[in-house]
Parts: C-alpha cells; structure tokens; sequence
C-alpha cells in the first residue's frame, strides 16, 4: 500500500524519480557539472536548463553512458544540424565512445544524429533519448514536435537539454513537461494559468489586419480563433505552485553559484552592445515622414526600403581581419551581404544539410572569416568562442537574439566580445519589446533558481522522514 507522503505526491502532480543511482560520474566534470548529471540520471526523466558553454554536451554524454551500463541498451541523442559531429568530437576529448547513426542501433552505445533524421529510427530500440536543444523543437511543424514527443514517451529515460528554455512564454514549459511524461501541455494551462483578452493592447494590430482582408469572411474567422491563442497568464495564487512544479522535473543554471558552487572559470568576458539607427532615405508610399512601422507588414516593407543602406553599414563594421558572424533575416539580405563583403559564405535554407555543415566547419576552424545565416536555420548549439564579433538585425525573437549571440559570447571565451544591433528609425518599438523579453526572461530564471534552492532545500529537510500509511476513506 502507498504512503500517504506518496499520495500527497501524486496529487501535487510533482515528478517522481524513476532512474536510478549514478554508477560513475567521471573526474573530467566540474562540481556543479556533477551535481545537476547525478540528479538528472537520479530523476530518470528531466530537463537541464543550463547556459550556453556551462557544458551540457559532457553532462548528458555522462547521463547516456550511465543508462548505458545500467541498462545494456543504446541511447540516442537528438542534435540541431551539425552539432552531431561536434558531439562526436567532445565524446572522443573526454573518452567516451559515440557512433553517429542513419537509423540503425545494432550494439548498447551512444548513438548521436539531427532532429531531422528521427524518421530512420525506432524508439523501442533504445533506453533513453537526449534532446539537445530541445527549445528548438518549438520552431520545427506542430507534425514533427509531435513525432519527437511519441518517440520519447516510448523510451523509458529522457532527458532535455537547453540554454534558451521558454523565456517569453511561459506555456512553452508545458511542451517540455508533456515530453518528459509528466503532466500534458493542456493539463498544464488548466492547472495553473488563465485565459486572458488582450484585445484592448491590440486594436491597432486587428484594425491593420481587417483593412488587408476586407470581404474575407473565412480569415476573419481564422484570425477570432487565433486571438484565443497564446492568451494564457498564471493564476495569482499559482505563481510559486507553478515554478515549484517546474523544478520538480528540472534544474537550471545560469553560474555555477546558482547552485552553491564558486564560479572560478566560469566568469564572462565583457560583452558590448551597439546600436545602430538607419534613417530611410525615404518615407513609406503616401507618408511625408517616417513613422513608427506598425504591425509586420509595416516593418517587412521599411526593411526593404533600407536594405541597401543596412547592409552597407554591415560591410562597413565587418571590415577588418577578425572573425565577424552576421545573423540576417530575408533572402535579399543575405545575397547582398554575400556579395559585398569580401570573402563572405552565406548558408541558405537551399544549401544541403552537408553543405550548411560544411560552411559552419570552415568558419569554425578559421578558413571562412565572415558567415552570414539566418537564426531560423540553426547552427544552435555551436561552440565559435574564436569569433568575438556579431552583427544582426533586429528582431522581435528574444530566443533568435540570444542564441545568436551566446554562439560567441559564452564560457570560454576569451576576448570581449561586441553585438552590433542594426534597426531602422521605424523599428524602435522592436527594440524596446526585445528589452521586455530580456527582463521577462532574467526574471523566470530567478523564479527557477529561487524554487530550484527552496525544492533542494525540502529534499534535504525531508529525507529521514517516516512513511505514513495511507487512511483507508481516501
């Protein structure tokens, strides 16, 4: 018969652990490294929130070994393009041996490949899966976020790994939950959020969008259906609940003091952020002056009107002899930019996935000097601490902008590193909502480490505690 401690448990909805005792945590791991890989491989089933650089690829090659052994099973760890290989290669520095497959899983190893490739495999093969990451599954189909969902609730260890986990919206942890087989996406809004009506800070929005499809009756439907969407706030007396909840299953790191160990080693160099305002050299059709864009149509159409002056400034900041990465958003952007600055390698969406790897393997040895991509391509998860110098866009996607940077400005970097941010006069409000998300985001970090320490706290208080026998009426 259950515990009552038990029951309270299940009804708190709080995630149980389900693995087992590490059988070896390597002396390669720093401290903290291996407190969070020892409570992970412990809980079975979670999510590692840690900072790009804190070394999460070391943490979970440990975890799979572990399962490994205990297991005698293969594991899979699912990568972004062309961070497969760069697993390979940290799985041969630290000693351990990780095979990159197709499909196939014929002998109890590490098994490594790209989110795209997860078709080739079947999940009863293997006793865990890794998600490398995982925030990016939210940016693939709805019908391949589903896929990956299926495959690892069909394998009984599983563990997530992100730097950027959901920092703007906080029913995105949900698709982490439901991942990991706690509670589902929609339990999860139910149980701590509310829907909310947003419509009085969007007027503006609905009235542009109404003019450009006036008399279509089917997408005015549509978009009264999309306006239900996303609107979810958390209940008032469910704010701590929910964070508790959430570290439950997870762990998040941005230093190592979050989790009471020293941060020697792991200090950040000094980062500097430049803005740069472009002036349109004209104002949009019919207007007299240029005004704040309104809604994306607004702002794709001075985007286009700039486009030359924008990337001419880009020539301009990139020339020198240093490694210089330039993150852009349109096609057009990116040919010009490919086509002015010397020695530059655009990576398309065209480009195969062996061409993309290519490119991002001679940038990252040196041979390529400038990159110029799209932060809806990828190249998340890659180490380039030899190039201290980004340019992008602005952008209204926080996570496009912090992983665009942080593929430079991480741990172990070594030189200060400098972000220069181009906009256009009309693209201030994009600028001041990024500065909203980046507040939102240190802010849900703080809520995580603070219920993080409270939650070690009660699992230390309460580990000598004496089990009380369920009461028959309940």
């Amino acid at each position: 018969m259950s515990s009552y401690a038990e029951f309270l448990e299940r009804k708190a909805q709080m995630g149980s652990e389900s693995g087992f005792g590490p059988l070896e945590l390597p002396a390669f791991l720093e401290d903290f490294q291996a407190a969070l890989t020892a409570w992970a491989i412990r809980k079975g089933r979670g999510a590692i929130f840690a900072d790009c650089g804190l070394g999460k690829t070391p943490m979970q090659l440990v975890w799979a070994e572990n399962v490994v052994r205990k297991t005698n099973r293969p594991v899979l760890i699912l990568t972004p393009l062309a961070v497969a290989q760069q697993t390979i290669r940290e799985g041969e520095k630290f000693g351990i041996e990780v095979d990159r497959s197709g499909g196939e899983a014929v002998r109890p190893c590490i098994y490594v490949a790209n989110y795209e490739k997860l078709h080739h495999f079947t999940a009863s093969d293997f006793a865990g899966v890794v998600c490398d990451e995982s925030s990016i599954l939210k940016h693939f189909s709805g019908a391949t976020q589903k896929a990956v969902t299926r495959f690892m609730a069909k394998t009984p260890y599983r563990l997530l790994c992100t730097a950027t986990a959901a920092p703007n919206d906080h029913t995105e942890l949900g698709t982490s939950s439901e991942a990991l087989g706690y509670l589902g996406y929609s339990d999860m809004l139910s149980r701590f959020f509310r829907q909310t009506d947003n419509k009085p800070h969007r007027m503006q929005e609905i009235k542009e969008w109404r003019k450009e499809r006036a008399g279509r009756h089917y997408a005015k439907l549509a978009y009264r259906v999309a306006q239900t969407i996303g609107q979810w706030r958390l209940k008032g007396h469910a704010v701590i609940p929910f964070w508790r909840w959430v570290c439950s299953w997870a762990r998040t790191c941005r230093r190592p003091s979050d989790l009471g160990f020293p941060n020697d080693g792991f200090i950040l160099p000094e980062l500097t952020e430049r803005e740069h305002i472009i002036m349109p050299a004209r104002p949009a059709e019919g207007m007299l002056f240029t005004l704040p864009a309104v809604g994306l149509k607004e702002e794709r159409e001075e985007r286009r009107r700039t486009l030359k002056e924008r990337c001419a400034l880009v020539a301009d900041l990139v020339d020198h002899d240093r490694a210089a990465v330039v993150w852009c958003h349109m096609n057009d952007e990116g040919d010009r930019l490919a086509k002015i600055i010397p020695g530059a390698r655009q990576v398309r969406g065209a480009n195969s996935d062996e061409e993309k790897e290519e490119a991002y393997r001679a940038f990252a040895s040196g041979e390529l000097r400038v990159l110029v991509i799209k932060p809806k391509i990828g190249a998340w998860g890659l180490n380039w601490q030899h190039c201290a110098h980004v340019v992008t866009f602005a952008s209204h996607s926080y996570e496009q902008f912090y992983q665009s940077i942080r593929r430079c400005w991480r741990f172990g970097q070594e030189r200060p590193v400098t972000v220069d941010i181009i906009a256009t006069e009309g693209e201030r409000r994009i600028r001041e909502n990024m500065q909203r998300k980046a507040d939102a985001a240190d802010q849900m970090f703080t809520e995580l480490v603070a219920q993080m320490q409270h939650a070690t706290h009660v699992e230390r208080a309460t580990a000598g505690t004496r089990k009380v026998e369920i009461p028959a009426w309940a």
